[in-house]
Order: structure tokens, then C-alpha cells, then sequence
């Protein structure tokens, strides 16, 4: 496959660069409007007087420092540009401001990049970035807050089927048996791990995303993925417990390693099973 030429490069670098912006907007907000949705539902089931809190959604209201509360000017919150001027710091008052922003940013560039680079400039790219898009947010999402949104799971559990469905056909039985045993897997350590010791190993949000990643890569590829993801949460965690004391017997989310696995998977693709199974002796 020819390289692409230049200017699709940068049209790639440049859209990562604002999705992983607007990425930022969606991991920081959507925790809360969650939240606030729970707390309305709650007290409607508990027959309690309505709730006006101040409108808040993706869209509004306008991007602000966290700590003085001070609208952030346009050029100030140009992707990566914007916190690179400022040195990562708020320009009212001087609070630093979480590098989380042009990291999420870097991270959506480069996952444009190796979609155009792995795919080309094709509507399977589109789809691959999109899933990795997805996994991204999640994965800080989850970070953050412990939390899987079902209204980011389930949809890329949809879309992974559709991706077969389109570019697969053959494989759509295998993916909707990924979606199935990728499920079933963790609901199953979750109970055995709870029947074991009383208590909750990891959260709902993990079935349904490792479900998810099932359907994008078919069921052949969930142990690779459980591996990657498994050693990597065991290597960061007993890090975590040694240098860090405020850890200790704190539960760790599960989710951004069930991503990095993915993004793993779902672009490296059939070379890293090849090597699955030749260390495997299969």
C-alpha cells in the first residue's frame, strides 16, 4: 500500500488533535452529568421534591479554569498549543492545569496517525480510530472515576459488530461469540472472586467493555487480550503498593489496561496473534 500523501498526514494529525480536545471535554463532564441523572432518578423513585440544578452538558457551559472558575480564551484552548503557551498554567490565576489535557490530545494524534498509517485513507480507518477514540475516553474516563458509562460501552459493542458486519462478513459469528464470551468471562471471575472473599473485584463496566472489545477483534483474540491487560494491571498495581502508601489496599481500575489492550489488538492485529501463538507453542 502507497503512503498516503502529505497533506492527508496532517489533515490526520491536525483532526487528532481536536478529537483528543474534545475528548477532554467528554471525560471531564459526562462523569458529572451522569451523576446528576442518578441523583434525579433517585429522587423521583424516592418520591422527593425536583431537583433545578444549573444546566450542564457537553456544550455548555464554556470551557473554565477549574480552580478560579475564569473562561478560557479560544487561543488559550487551542489543542496543545494552548496549554505548550501557558506552560500549563491557568492564565488568571496561575493554577496549574492537569496534563491530562495534552496528553489525551497527543494520544488522539497518534491514534489518527497509525489508523492512516495501518489503513490508509479508507472508511475502515474510520472506524478502527473511532473504536480507539472510544477506548481512549474510557480509559481515563475510568481512571478518574472508576466508572464504564454504558452510553460509551454498549454503543462500541454495537459498532464493533457493524465493523465486521461491513468489512467481515465472515467473521461476524466470531465476533458475536467475543461478545458473549468476553461478557461472560469477567462476570464469572467477578462472582467467583466474590463468593471467594465477599466482596466486588470490578464493576459491570468491565464486562461489557472487554463484550465490546470481543466483538471488534472475535473471540481468538480475548485471552491475548486478557493477558496483555491482566500482566499490565499486575506490574502497575504491585508498583503502586510498593512506592506508593496512599495505594495500599486501594481497589485499582481495570478498565485502562482492558484499553491499552485493545489499542494493541485492534492495531497490531494479525502480526501480534502470530506471535501469541508461535510463544504459545500453538
Amino acid at each position: 500500500m502507497h503512503s498516503p500523501p502529505l497533506i492527508f498526514w496532517l489533515i490526520a494529525l491536525l483532526l487528532g488533535l481536536c478529537i483528543g480536545s474534545f475528548l477532554n471535554v467528554v471525560i471531564t463532564r459526562l462523569p458529572v452529568m451522569l451523576m446528576q441523572q442518578w441523583r434525579a432518578e433517585a429522587r423521583a423513585a424516592l418520591e422527593l421534591p425536583e431537583e433545578t440544578p444549573p444546566r450542564f452538558n457537553i456544550a455548555f457551559p464554556a470551557s473554565m479554569c477549574p480552580a478560579c472558575r475564569a473562561p478560557i480564551k479560544w487561543h488559550d484552548n487551542l489543542p496543545l498549543i494552548g496549554w505548550l503557551k501557558r506552560r500549563g498554567r491557568c492564565a488568571s490565576c496561575q493554577t496549574h492545569i492537569s496534563p491530562q489535557y495534552p496528553l489525551v490530545e497527543l494520544f488522539g494524534a497518534a491514534i489518527s496517525l497509525a489508523s492512516l498509517a495501518l489503513f490508509g485513507v479508507t472508511l475502515e480507518a474510520l472506524f478502527i480510530a473511532g473504536a480507539c477514540y472510544a477506548l481512549l475516553a474510557m480509559a481515563v474516563i475510568d481512571l478518574r472515576t472508576q466508572l464504564l458509562p454504558d452510553i460509551l460501552t454498549l454503543p462500541l459493542l454495537w459498532a464493533g459488530l457493524t465493523y465486521q458486519l461491513l468489512f467481515q462478513p465472515l467473521m461476524l459469528p466470531s465476533a458475536v461469540m467475543g461478545a458473549i464470551a468476553g461478557y461472560l468471562a469477567l462476570w464469572s471471575v467477578y462472582w467467583l472472586f466474590k463468593l471467594v472473599t465477599g466482596r466486588e473485584g470490578m464493576g459491570y463496566g468491565d464486562f461489557k467493555l472487554l463484550a465490546a472489545l470481543g466483538a471488534w477483534l472475535g473471540w481468538q483474540f480475548l485471552p491475548l487480550v486478557l493477558i496483555i491487560a491482566a500482566g499490565l494491571g499486575a506490574i502497575v498495581g504491585i508498583a503502586l503498593q510498593l512506592s506508593v502508601k496512599d495505594k495500599r489496599g486501594v481497589p485499582m481500575a481495570f478498565g485502562p489496561f482492558l484499553a491499552l489492550a485493545g489499542w494493541v489488538a485492534l492495531l497490531g492485529g494479525d502480526g501480534l496473534m502470530a506471535l501469541y501463538l508461535q510463544a504459545s507453542g500453538l
